[in-house]
């Protein structure tokens, strides 16, 4: 349906059938090898279709020949098939065709018998993504809130992100997303322990947004210079960071979801505060300074209505 509040465009689309043939025989994936010993670090983008940002990073690395001096570097555009449903009428629709690509990375899903455009892209990707030693999936938000990390809450992801410094707020995971499997935590990059690599998503701000397409390409060289894949000019140490532990995923679960107030992100709540009701069921604050994150643009029952947080 035709959207009643657009966004403001500052980015949109441009044609990837250029980058469709890559190197690797998987279409939209592109590697390469500097000959020399080091990690193996892929930059994904596009995970959703709308979520342009990612584009915008890693069409970057690839025009200005970005090679890594040591170890391996992998860019790949994962949902190209949403991202080419783009409609300016509709620009939030095209996040994904049928399932979300960043919940179906589980072996169930990938071995099971489901059939979809998303499941089918996964399932190429696999090798992609088992592959690499430490993943950066640049991702966007559908509300104009300040960026920020995404992480299982292992010892390895908190130390890169936070070394990393910007953006400064980080939305740990200590038992998953609550929604599925998302691809930061496929395979051993979903288990804890010692050397089974770094995997980040960053939200980068608002989809549509030019800061959101700088914030990610700042990211995606942060990412690699901290790998020692490139060298980038010294930066100044990261200022303070805030941390927020991920309590619980709510879904919508009926057509009549709506919250108790509006909400686009990082509004806080008293222990017991109405934040949403949904048909006869209340969603409320489960303690003092409950902080809301990334709430749903557009209430659509199955997906994802708001993630609720506290301060660490």
């Amino acid at each position: 349906m035709h959207d009643p509040d657009p966004p403001a465009f500052e980015v949109l689309p441009r044609d990837l059938s250029a980058y469709r043939a890559g190197n690797t025989g998987i279409p939209y994936v592109h590697r390469f090898d500097s000959g020399r010993p080091g990690p193996h670090v892929l930059i994904n983008a596009l995970t959703h279709g709308n979520e342009i940002c990612g584009m915008v990073a890693a069409t970057h690395l690839l025009d200005t020949g970005v090679r890594p001096l040591a170890g391996t570097l992998t860019v790949s555009f994962a949902n190209v098939a949403a991202y080419e449903s783009f409609d300016a009428q509709r620009p939030f629709e095209s996040r994904q065709l049928v399932h979300n690509l960043n919940r179906v990375w589980s072996a169930p899903e990938l071995d099971g018998r489901g059939d979809s455009p998303e499941l089918r892209r996964a399932r190429e990707l696999r090798p992609v993504v088992d592959a690499a030693d430490h993943i950066l999936d640049i991702h966007s938000t559908s509300q104009d809130v300040e960026p920020f990390w995404v992480y299982p809450a292992f010892a390895r992801n908190a130390a890169t992100a936070l070394a990393l410094g910007r953006p400064g707020v980080h939305l740990v995971m200590p038992a998953g997303l609550g929604s599925g499997t998302p691809l930061i935590q496929h395979g051993r990059h979903g288990m804890d322990g010692a050397g089974a690599g770094t995997a980040l998503v960053v939200e980068c701000g608002q989809h549509f947004r030019q800061s959101a397409a700088e914030m990610a390409t700042t990211a995606a060289l942060d990412f690699l210079a901290h790998f020692g894949l490139i060298v980038r000019e010294p930066r100044p140490a990261p200022g303070p960071q805030r941390r927020y532990e991920l309590l619980q995923t709510c879904m919508v679960r009926t057509a009549a979801f709506a919250f108790a107030r509006p909400v686009i992100g990082f509004e806080t709540f008293a222990k017991g505060e109405l934040i949403a009701t949904d048909g006869d069921d209340e969603i409320r604050s489960p303690c003092d300074g409950c902080t809301v994150m990334m709430p749903t643009r557009e209430p659509i029952v199955g997906r994802e209505a708001v993630y609720l947080t506290r301060p660490l």
